[in-house]
């Protein structure tokens, strides 16, 4: 019973936010929930298609809403720009909780809902303690948080505010704590999704009404 009644409030709080969400600007479509419509891999030539498989995979002939379909306006970047994203993602030495953690400052600092929800829920599974998350999403000083959780969020922070610029000492304690190798890991997946957030600001990005949005307006 009490599982039927979490679940009940649940889905009550689901309906309540699809229902209470402003409408669509009007030059959103209503299928990608961005400026840009769907790519169909149909309408594309035989290179675009096998583009479209190597990032959307073969069975579907719709794209993955967000970036997938966004960067399918430009074929030639968007291949290169996914792998980048997979090396990122696969072959890194920092891990998946700091992986997810250079993913959310940028997110942060570009006010982007759709990547900030879909990554605040991949820092979660990856054990990214919800502390850590919370200094990111309401900016707040990193006091208190452990030193290498801390030191990155503020090497990110010094590279997307003011001068962008990153001091000496600052980068000596990245390389002290993650190497240089994992210094400029942290730096490229921020760098990655910081072009991934303008992408999707440029095709003001929405969340499909299903998913509840993350990350508060400031």
């Amino acid at each position: 019973m009490k599982r039927i009644a979490l679940l009940t409030a649940f889905a009550a709080t689901t309906l309540t936010a699809q229902t209470t969400r402003p409408p669509l600007p009007a030059d959103i479509d209503t299928q990608s929930y961005s400026r840009l419509p769907l790519v169909l891999k149909d309408s594309l030539d035989a290179e675009g298609k096998r583009i479209f498989e190597v990032i959307n995979g073969k069975e579907s002939n719709v794209p993955r809403v967000g970036p997938p379909n966004n960067t399918m306006y430009s074929l030639a970047a968007a291949e290169p720009y996914d792998q980048l994203n997979q090396v990122l993602r696969k072959a890194n030495v920092i891990g998946a909780q700091f992986f997810e953690i250079s993913t959310l400052v940028p997110a942060r600092e570009f006010n982007q809902q759709y990547e900030w929800t879909g990554h605040e829920l991949g820092a979660q599974r990856a054990g990214v303690d919800q502390k850590v998350i919370d200094v990111i999403k309401y900016d707040r000083p990193v006091v208190g948080l452990p030193e290498k959780e801390a030191t990155a969020i503020e090497f990110g922070r010094a590279m997307l505010r003011g001068d962008h610029q990153v001091p000496s000492e600052l980068f000596a304690k990245m390389v002290a704590l993650f190497g240089r190798r994992g210094t400029m890991e942290i730096a490229m997946v921020m760098g990655d999704y910081a072009m991934t957030a303008m992408v999707l600001n440029a095709a003001d990005q929405h969340l499909p009404p299903d998913r509840q949005p993350l990350l508060p307006t400031r």
